[in-house]
């Protein structure tokens, strides 16, 4: 017997994508207009909440297992990459910075909004791009910030789990800073692996946000593992050994990096 795949009702998506539009448009004024007068608390606070009126607008819901890092602790977050979801995700429950690939900085509002937040951009496959990305990361570690890394470079459909590049990972070596490795799935309600979340490919943005919205409930699993002390180490065993404790959370195989 073919089951057939539940989809959001018509009103539903569009009550979604206006709910989407407002959030990105209060998004947009808060950066703009009030986060000149607000104080680094206040603004990842606002940072955290908008993200979660995000996620709920869209429809998805947000499990943490773990422990999330403490605010103010020096420590590079390493995770497995998805979806552009991730940092909806992870903004929502732990106040960090991300890396980026720097597509996303030319991204209509969106480049704008993240830029503002506190994203840093990076060019793929540039050597002395990436050493300017790991000065800036010493830098966030400076001003008592934590900053969040997808080494695998690129996304996947969550079913695997790509080889670790290791060169980001070299701030944390200098700084003798933790490691925090961070797990992330998305789901359906019955559990099993929610690929619509995706963002892969040549997939557009609008063609993954309609195929979000399509599905009844996405429900984002974010799994904060035991953190690695780098002292001592390379970041390549460091690189190694994110990579196995994500891929043992995912329950995927963990090739050597």
């Amino acid at each position: 017997m073919v089951r057939h795949r539940a989809v959001t009702p018509l009103h539903v998506r569009g009550a979604r994508y206006f709910r989407l539009a407002v959030q990105l448009v209060l998004g947009l004024l808060t950066v703009a207009l009030l986060f000149p007068f607000y104080g680094p608390r206040r603004r990842w606070r606002a940072v955290q909440n908008w993200s979660r009126r995000v996620l709920r607008s869209a429809g998805v819901v947000v499990r943490v297992d773990g422990d999330v890092p403490k605010p103010g602790t020096r420590v590079l977050g390493v995770a497995n990459h998805v979806s552009w979801l991730d940092v909806q995700v992870m903004h929502s429950v732990w106040s960090v910075r991300f890396v980026a690939k720097s597509e996303v900085r030319h991204w209509p509002l969106i480049g704008w909004l993240s830029a503002r937040t506190g994203t840093l951009f990076i060019e793929r496959g540039s050597r002395r791009h990436a050493a300017r990305i790991n000065l800036a990361i010493h830098e966030a570690f400076a001003q008592g910030d934590a900053v969040a890394v997808f080494p695998e470079g690129t996304t996947t459909r969550g079913d695997e789990l790509l080889r670790f590049h290791a060169s980001l990972l070299q701030p944390a070596v200098d700084e003798e800073a933790l490691i925090a490795p961070v797990a992330i799935r998305y789901a359906d309600a019955a559990g099993n692996l929610e690929k619509a979340a995706a963002y892969v490919g040549e997939t557009t943005l609008m063609q993954s946000l309609a195929g979000i919205v399509r599905v009844p409930r996405i429900h984002a699993e974010v799994h904060f593992l035991p953190a690695i002390d780098s002292r001592g180490r390379t970041r390549r065993e460091l690189a190694q050994m994110s990579h196995a404790r994500i891929a043992a959370a995912l329950k995927l195989p963990a090739p050597g990096n």
